[in-house]
């Protein structure tokens, strides 16, 4: 498998998951504004619409979408249990937790990241957030990961996304919970293997 990846982006989730897989993997950094690999080609040949993550397996096949790919891998080594069996119905509590990660925290950063997005707006993007915040901090009063007691997929995908409070400047210290779960996620040697891996500690 090679996983196209470029450093602290979401594209970390589905590389934490390889490191806890254990799979043997390529990794192949992209310039995601230049729209180019390491050696220089054109990464739209790979991924028309330019983005990171996408996994290329051995017979040729593109997997692209985070959420997608990290239950691919965990369906690859069911003995590491880093998603419930399909079919049950933990495996759609495990679903509606990376749908959560997707569209209420990864999507939801997206304009503190637009230089052109109105500081009006920027406010009301980090109380829309704030609220999301919360409400993890919530859950994980009582849970070690978002499953509960084991790590999952979903657990590699929240990590990454909430990492990018220091670039946006967002203070967790009102959700004393969350940050000792990122703390712990952090401390995983699969998370610090994939992290000196893209040269990010």
């Amino acid at each position: 498998m090679k996983l196209y990846y470029a450093p602290g982006v979401c594209s970390l989730s589905p590389h934490i998951v390889l490191e806890e897989a254990g799979l043997p993997h390529e990794l192949v950094k992209t310039d995601i504004r230049a729209k180019t690999t390491a050696s220089g080609s054109d990464y739209r040949t790979i991924n028309p619409l330019g983005y990171v993550p996408a996994l290329a397996l051995d017979d040729g096949t593109l997997l692209t979408e985070g959420p997608a790919i990290v239950q691919y891998i965990a369906d690859k080594v069911p003995e590491k249990e880093l998603a419930p069996a399909n079919g049950t119905l933990a495996r759609y509590k495990m679903q509606s937790w990376l749908n959560f990660v997707s569209s209420e925290l990864h999507k939801g950063f997206s304009p503190l990241f637009n230089p052109q997005m109105p500081d009006a707006a920027k406010q009301l993007t980090r109380e829309r957030l704030a609220t999301r915040f919360a409400h993890l901090n919530s859950h994980l009063a009582t849970n070690n990961y978002l499953m509960g007691e084991t790590f999952t997929c979903p657990d590699a995908y929240c990590f990454t996304v909430m990492r990018w409070t220091a670039p946006t400047k967002i203070d967790l210290a009102p959700y004393p919970y969350l940050q000792g779960y990122m703390k712990r996620v952090e401390a995983r040697p699969a998370v610090q293997a994939a992290m000196k891996a893209e040269g990010l500690i």
